[in-house]
């Protein structure tokens, strides 16, 4: 745990706002750090004074020496204010949900030179030697057979022969002759969305 944190938990745990499990995380920490368990014991006497002050009789007023040592002291346990404390706290408590939304901003920034750069043919696959490039079109040509998936990104695929595998295209078009035969799945992706579940499949290795 980080001395920040723990911290910011000991004055959630005095004002018993801390959660049990956070509890025994935070005790864990103190017994392996010796300069948080000293800001502990520092703070736990710090509110067992304020307690007693609080508790006194009416009329009781404390002297002005006491007092102002007693200001001073309070004011040397206040560490400097936690700007990010709300939502340090908030992610803390819901790491699921914050670790989708991380992934979820790192796939579309992922996705930000395919939409910039549209216009570059892309082309991948696991048997690229008989495929025929002309231009932005991709052939298989007929009595061709090529073994794996087939992506093609800005750009046409013109099956002609065989594909064992799968043919994807992004961005493009799929043409595919009488002669065709595409052992796995035809699929044309062409719409931000679309790209951004491709992206996630490929990311999982789930891409056929």
């Amino acid at each position: 745990m980080n001395c920040n944190v723990a911290i910011v938990w000991m004055h959630d745990y005095i004002d018993g706002e801390l959660p049990r499990e956070d509890c025994l995380t935070l005790k864990q920490h103190l017994l392996s750090c010796p300069a948080c368990r000293a800001r502990f014991e520092q703070l736990e006497k710090t509110e067992a004074l304020l307690t007693s002050v609080m508790a006194e009789p009416k009329g009781q007023a404390m002297t002005p020496a006491a007092s102002a040592a007693l200001t001073d002291k309070i004011l040397k346990q206040i560490p400097p204010p936690a700007r990010h404390r709300d939502w340090t706290g908030w992610i803390r408590r819901h790491p699921a949900v914050t670790a989708a939304a991380v992934f979820v901003v790192v796939m579309l920034a992922s996705l930000a030179p395919t939409v910039n750069n549209g216009s570059e043919l892309i082309v991948r696959g696991d048997d690229l030697k008989q495929v025929v490039i002309d231009g932005h079109t991709v052939i298989v040509p007929e009595g061709v057979k090529i073994y794996g998936n087939l992506t093609v990104e800005n750009g046409t695929a013109d099956v002609r022969g065989d594909v064992e595998g799968s043919v994807t295209v992004i961005d493009g078009s799929l043409l595919t002759a009488s002669t065709a035969h595409i052992a796995g799945q035809s699929r044309m992706i062409d719409q931000l969305l679309d790209r951004f579940w491709y992206k996630v499949t490929q990311s999982f290795g789930s891409t056929p």
